[in-house]
This record gives C-alpha cells, sequence and structure tokens, in this order.
C-alpha cells in the first residue's frame, strides 16, 4: 500500500508495506527500570482451578502485571509530571507525524553521558518534522532486555530540550528509560521543559521511551505510526512504527 502524505509545503510518499517496528513488547524476560520487579504474565487461577490449556481448560486466559514505564515501550503525557490527572489515552491529537531519526553517542558531562544541544543541532541539518526519534549509541540487541535500574543511563540535558521545543517538536521518541537523569531529586528539567509545565503546557505533546531502533534503519526522514493501548493513565505501552519515503518533492 502506498501513501501520500502532505506537510508544510512538500509531498512524501511511503511504502506501508514495510513497517519498522522500533517498540520493546512486555515481556518476563525484557527491558527493566527503576529497579521494580520484572512483570508477571501467568494463568488466572479460580480455586485449584488453572485457566491454561496445558492445565485442562478451554482457553488461555493469563492475567499480566507491569508497569508501563519499566517494561516496555511507552508513551506518556503530561499528566506524567502533574498533580491533576491527565490521560495519555486522551492526549493524543492524531496519529501520524513526519519523524527524523538521528543517532547519537551520548557525550561526557562530569560524571554523566547525556544529550547535548550541540550535538542535537549538527544531527538536525533541518527540522521540518513534529517528531524525533533518538537512537544512542553503542546500540546492541541487549536493550531488549537490559535492566537500566542504578546505572544511570543518558540523559538529555535542559539546554537540549529547550533546542527540541524551539525546532516544534512535539512527539519525543528515545531508547532510554528517561530523558531526564536516573536520580535527580525530582527536578525532571528535561521533562518540565518538553511541556512547557511552568508556561503554556504542551497538553498534545509526548514523551516515549525505551524504543529500540535497529542499526539497518538508516538516519533520515520517515512517517512515524504512535499508537497507543487504550489506558485511562498517564502513560501506556506504545507500539511505533516507522515507513520509508519512497519519493518526496
Amino acid at each position: 500500500m502506498i501513501a501520500n502524505i502532505t506537510y508544510g509545503k512538500s509531498s512524501y510518499v511511503f511504502d506501508l508495506h514495510r513497517p519498522m517496528d522500533i517498540s520493546i513488547p512486555v515481556s518476563n524476560k525484557g527491558v527493566n527500570a527503576w529497579g521494580i520487579p520484572q512483570p508477571e504474565i501467568i494463568p488466572h487461577r479460580e480455586g485449584d482451578f488453572t485457566v491454561s490449556v496445558d492445565q485442562g481448560a478451554a482457553v488461555n486466559f493469563n492475567n499480566i502485571h507491569f508497569n508501563p514505564h519499566s517494561h516496555c515501550t511507552h508513551t506518556e503525557c503530561l499528566g506524567h509530571i502533574t498533580d491533576k490527572f491527565q490521560s495519555i489515552n486522551k492526549s493524543m491529537s492524531g496519529y501520524f507525524f513526519l519523524a527524523k531519526l538521528v543517532t547519537i553517542a551520548p557525550e561526557k558531562f562530569g560524571d554523566d553521558l547525556v544529550i547535548s544541544k550541540k550535538q542535537l543541532k549538527y544531527a538536525l541539518k533541518s527540522h521540518d518534522c513534529e517528531a524525533l526519534v533518538i537512537r544512542t549509541l553503542p546500540n546492541t540487541a541487549n536493550k531488549l532486555r537490559r535492566d537500566y535500574s542504578n546505572t544511570n543511563p543518558p540523559y538529555i540535558t535542559e539546554e537540549a530540550m529547550h533546542y527540541v521545543v524551539q525546532l516544534g517538536i512535539n512527539h519525543l521518541l528515545v531508547d532510554l528509560p528517561s530523558v531526564d537523569k536516573e536520580q535527580d531529586d525530582g527536578a525532571l528539567r528535561a521533562h518540565k521543559t518538553f511541556w512547557d509545565l511552568e508556561g503554556n503546557p504542551r497538553k498534545n505533546a509526548t514523551i516515549t521511551e525505551l524504543i529500540y531502533v535497529k542499526n539497518g534503519i538508516p538516519d533520515g526522514t520517515y512517517l512515524l505510526n504512535l499508537q497507543t493501548a487504550p489506558m485511562e493513565n498517564d502513560a501506556a505501552p506504545s507500539r511505533p512504527v516507522l515507513f520509508e519515503i519512497i519519493s518526496d518533492n
């Protein structure tokens, strides 16, 4: 299936038959962060009866206990950092966006590794997109099952996030457990800057964390389909999918 998308003054043709899934699923042997146990995916029990085909039931009927912020690719809304409840299920104003994929090797900043404004300016030769996808180096399949807890992963500086907002990026996707430092005493400078918490809050902007972009997908411009599970929560599991450009004019 071929799709023709107009964005601004440009028109793009995408091949929808070649999706590139950049999500990490919920799994009891998958990714983890923030020091909480792995998810539980277990058959439901009714007394002594286990609702599983291999236990004699007619169907498999699993209960799943997990945290979207820790156990999978997830998309979060402004409600992640506000005292008033806001749901990701009501924050998305669309599901298809023109996206730029860039690869960055986080640089040293004291004892940390960070994504800086300088690096973003170098990587983003043009900024005519509504979504930004950041793949960090090194980029190995270990990201699919890594436990990030207490490892001080890379994060985005406040200055760099100001730049992201200035570019008009409404949907930011990263392969990190957070855009902020793991332990920052609740400062959350990157989150607050992205959503302009102290100014004019950007209620339809989203942050997607814990993605995984395979090395075979080159940097460039794509069509992004960003879908979230229909959950009334500040964040929900999501499946971002990229589609390549066939032609543009």
